[in-house]
């Protein structure tokens, strides 16, 4: 079952037995932070709190990404599939010829069809509305999650705006802390296009319109996060994963549409001039970002659903929800990544790592030092700039298995030779950089070398079994009363499992 909005998938989960209801009153400070803390390292059911002590009314749900199956669920299909319809249109070239377009053409339609939005006059997200003096987010039971937090904070919301010069649309996901009934922070890193759309209204000494959503499709939030081409609208890629296009409401204060499914609307505005102490705020690194200015967004008005549910994560020290979220995000666009450095043959940001902070790829290495052309192609690309520590193996590696990956890299570097040091952007919550957004970099060549590399010393072969030994051992392994046959662990060179 496909879930079209938050109900829908929530009444999903809890038919798939995914999903549990607390009914015992807890509080949106602290409390619903620390128990989901402790459920989703457990890799337990997504939580539907139903009494939250500040907001009675309204249920608070957590922990929706938290495994593989709901993710898959959220974005309507496995994010290997989506990878590999995304290859197929990469590799969907018109042949020569009116009709080789016109099969093409007929190919395609169908994904054609999805893409975009659809302008409706109204939705669900405007059943209640709450205008100027009536305007108060002390009724929504956003968490504090950490004791050091500077206040509650929305941790899942899908902030809209449009570049002030072209109009483009942006869907960015950026954490929202709450001041008052009607003002909060805007927490857009340099880097984002929210900021780059902030800049712009500076030249132009203009105010940015706003709108904060939470709820609506699944997979929104995703779509949010995604790192997509500043040309590629996320609602178009929205409706890609649904296979069909997103409905989309005028808002009721502002020239901004959002989609008619949310359980919340935020509309407001930001005054570029306008800033304010943020923060602290326990991130996705596991550790607090301190205070920094950041603009300030003024609340006009608010609509949500009746009965509506506050949709909610929590970010701190790995693993979690936010690894799944993650892992998909390299599974699904590793395709358009090897279109840009078509050697990489896998790739894999490691959760524990907190993702931009080491990149692990295989590549089928073709010439003397091919390593270093992949490390500075992968600085150059999107989000992948701010890959701290970038680890270059050969293709028979897997890059998933990190005991492999350890043994792979420490036996085939020799640092002064294999390090390389380069400085760069790096991610605004880097603590460790210099400054702010600017520190760093390094990559590991761990490929076996070459002696056109200058290695003149003889490269060992990795120790590994035979494989008439391994079937004949095979054939005889019930009966030396071992148990259960267990897979030769050196036929193919690789470690199978890390020591217990």
């Amino acid at each position: 079952m496909s879930a079209a909005n938050l109900r829908d998938f929530i009444t999903e989960l809890e038919r798939r037995k995914e999903l549990k209801r607390i009914k015992h009153p807890v509080s949106a400070k602290l409390e619903i932070a620390e128990i989901a803390d402790r459920v989703v390292k457990q890799a337990g059911p997504a939580l539907l709190f139903e009494n939250v002590k500040e907001a009675p009314q309204v249920p608070v749900a957590i922990g929706l990404y938290g495994s593989h199956s709901r993710l898959a669920l959220a974005l309507h299909d496995k994010p290997e599939y989506i990878a590999s319809r995304i290859e197929d249109i990469i590799k969907t070239v018109p042949p020569e010829g009116l009709l080789g377009k016109l099969q093409t053409g007929m190919k395609l339609m169908p994904t054609l069809r999805s893409l975009g939005t659809k302008s409706v006059s109204d939705g669900p997200c405007k059943e209640i509305k709450h205008i100027g003096e009536a305007v108060d987010l002390g009724q929504l039971p956003v968490l504090t999650c950490w004791p050091d937090d500077g206040g509650p904070f929305i941790t899942l919301p899908m902030v809209f705006t449009h570049n002030p010069n072209t109009g483009r649309r942006n869907v960015g996901m950026y954490r929202i802390q709450i001041y008052d009934r009607n003002t909060t922070g805007m927490h857009w890193q340099i880097h984002k296009v929210g900021a780059q759309h902030h800049r712009e209204a500076v030249a132009r000494q203009r105010s940015i319109e706003a709108a904060i959503c939470l709820g609506g499709d699944p997979c929104l939030p995703f779509c949010a996060i995604a790192p997509l081409p500043e040309e590629i609208d996320e609602m178009m890629f929205a409706g890609f994963l649904r296979g069909k296009p997103v409905d989309m409401v005028p808002c009721e204060t502002i020239d901004v549409r959002v989609p008619a499914d949310c359980e919340y609307v935020i509309e407001g505005t930001i005054d570029p001039a306008e800033s304010r102490p943020e923060g602290p705020f326990g991130d996705h690194t596991g550790y607090y970002t301190p205070i920094e200015d950041y603009p300030v967004f003024r609340v006009k008005c608010i609509t949500h659903r009746k009965n509506p549910i506050y949709p909610a994560t929590i970010v701190g020290i790995p693993p979690m929800e936010d690894g799944y979220l993650g892992g998909a995000v390299g599974t699904i666009f590793k395709p358009l990544i090897k279109t840009q450095v078509p050697e990489i043959v896998d790739m894999h940001l490691p959760v524990e790592a907190c993702f931009h902070n080491l990149a692990i790829v295989s590549i089928k290495k073709r010439y003397p030092n091919h390593a270093y052309k992949v490390m500075h192609a992968l600085w150059g690309l999107g989000q992948l700039m701010f890959s701290k520590v970038i680890i270059v193996v050969d293709d028979d590696v897997d890059v998933h298995n990190l005991s492999e990956v350890i043994w792979r890299t420490t036996n085939n570097i020799d640092p002064q030779r294999d390090v390389q040091i380069v400085k760069g952007p790096v991610d605004s919550l880097n603590h460790a950089a210099p400054m702010v957004g600017y520190g760093s970099k390094m990559g590991l060549d761990a490929t076996r070398k070459w002696p056109s590399e200058g290695h003149t010393r003889e490269w060992p072969e990795v120790v590994k079994m035979d494989r008439a030994t391994v079937a004949q051992v095979d054939a005889l392994w019930d009966k030396l009363g071992l148990g259960p046959k267990v897979e030769s662990p050196s036929v193919e060179g690789h470690i199978v499992a890390p020591m217990p």
